[in-house]
């Protein structure tokens, strides 16, 4: 399944490590360390010129031309809605999946 994390961005849920509130970071100062050190290496993707109201991080597994390699890449996504909408999407979803389960059974 796919999360939707605002414009034309959506990712898998397997994928997903984290989403923080936005709020939350500012009030840390090694989380503000940590977010501007992943903006600088390029590791973070805006979604849109909005407010940003979480942060995602996401993990993806790409294949680097050899069979046996494999490089973990990491997005942090700056999303525009808020955390608690995301993971009640995200549980929904869950949910959902569960309950198809139960039921092809």
């Amino acid at each position: 399944m796919f999360l939707h994390l605002g414009k034309d961005v959506v990712v898998p849920i397997e994928n997903i490590v984290a989403i923080i509130d936005s709020a939350s970071i500012e009030k840390s100062k090694d989380s503000k360390e940590f977010f501007r050190i992943a903006e600088e290496e390029g590791f973070v993707e805006k979604i849109s010129d909005e407010k940003i109201k979480s942060c995602i991080i996401a993990e993806f597994v790409e294949k680097n031309g050899k069979p046996t390699k494999k490089v973990v890449k990491t997005v942090i996504y700056y999303s525009p809605i808020s955390s608690v909408t995301l993971q009640k999407r995200a549980n929904l979803i869950d949910d959902m999946y569960s309950l198809e389960e139960v039921y092809i059974k």
